[in-house]
């Protein structure tokens, strides 16, 4: 039997009929662009998270792009970002005209150390780009002390985090604004592309509703330079459709993530690390060694799927080669990203299979 990492097209048969449904539904409407779906999955999103508005887009990368536009950062500017993140949260900065400026993460949660922020902090800093990563929450009251004290914006990085809690509060409402992506394999996916921002503040979501519509709020009247980034109608209706699994298949992935840590307790690799105040959602399960590779190929051997994320950091990739970071300018998310794998997770992996896996990483001999 070989293992997927992720079964994508199980949630997506599981809602078959509901899905076809808003198909239908959608194409029987004649609207295609901004009509009741979008809005219907706006207002019931922000009831999801907590938040106040919510502004469908085109991914999860434009959702941040467009929050640093709508906030007026950009050229001359300094944005923080996570050393430790996949390269979108950095591309927001850069497509904002602004300078991405990482931070390194606490080594034991992957995700950015309040305690190294405030030394990053200079006269061009505008905003603090916190990620979720992999579904666990950043420590936010930490880093929103920050930010009030510089007077910075700062906006949650949630495209991995959907439906997690941080202090028992919804992440998508724990600062000022925040970024979501629909992209197919995460916890609330699209049949496609597809992105959202959430925000508390009225006066910023009507400016990213703008920016997202060609800097337009009344058709062929442009106020601003804006963009073409509208969360697709059809997508709308088939991820309202999934937003009521959601936390149902959350809970299978949490169900999943306590059976590997109390499994695998005692190996040779590193596990996961959850703060007591944390409520993950374990859009990945990410273990750590140092013989990571080999431990890939030996997976792949028993039919196990994995995947590393991510195998190079943004600060090393050739798009970023102009900033000048050298090899070991920051180690902390050098090493992270040297020995990652995720192992297979997701609502729709069995038991059954699930202990396969854990077989598997259990013989595994470094």
């Amino acid at each position: 039997m070989n293992i997927p990492f992720l079964d994508i097209k199980a949630s997506n048969l599981e809602l078959r009929e509901q899905l076809q449904a808003a198909f239908d539904r959608t194409l029987d409407s004649g609207w295609y662009i901004l009509g009741n779906e979008v809005k219907q999955f706006e207002e019931e999103f922000a009831a999801y998270c907590e938040a106040i508005h919510c502004i469908g887009v085109g991914n999860g990368l434009e959702a941040l792009h467009l929050i640093l536009r709508a906030y007026g950062i950009g050229a001359g500017d300094e944005v923080i970002v996570p050393s430790n993140t996949y390269i979108a949260t950095w591309l927001a900065a850069s497509y904002a005209g602004a300078t991405p400026v990482p931070v390194e993460p606490d080594a034991r949660t992957y995700n950015i150390d309040p305690m190294r922020i405030e030394v990053a902090v200079t006269p061009r800093t505008k905003a603090i780009i916190a990620v979720h990563l992999y579904g666990q929450p950043a420590d936010m009251d930490a880093i929103n002390a920050i930010g009030k004290k510089h007077s910075l914006k700062v906006i949650e990085d949630a495209a991995q985090g959907h439906g997690a809690r941080y202090k028992g509060r919804r992440v998508g409402s724990l600062a000022d604004a925040a970024g979501f992506s629909f992209y197919p394999g995460k916890n609330l996916g699209a049949i496609g592309d597809g992105g959202a921002v959430t925000t508390n503040d009225a006066d910023l979501a009507d400016k990213v509703r703008v920016l997202r519509n060609y800097g337009s709020r009344v058709k062929y009247h442009n106020e601003v330079n804006g963009f073409n980034s509208r969360l697709d109608e059809l997508q709308a209706a088939l991820l309202r459709e999934k937003l009521k699994k959601l936390d149902e298949w959350n809970a299978r992935r949490k169900a999943l993530a306590a059976e590997y840590l109390r499994q695998l307790v005692g190996t040779k690799f590193g596990l996961p690390f959850v703060p007591e105040w944390a409520d993950p959602v374990w859009h990945l399960f990410v273990v750590r060694s140092e013989q990571r590779d080999a431990m890939q190929t030996y997976l792949s051997a028993q039919g196990v799927g994995s995947m590393i994320h991510y195998p190079i950091p943004p600060h090393r990739q050739s798009a970023y080669s102009g900033l000048g970071f050298q090899q070991g300018s920051l180690p902390v998310a050098e090493a992270i990203h040297r020995e990652v794998l995720s192992v297979p997770m997701g609502p729709h992996l069995s038991f059954e299979q699930q202990k396969m896996v854990i077989a598997a990483l259990q013989t595994f001999q470094p």
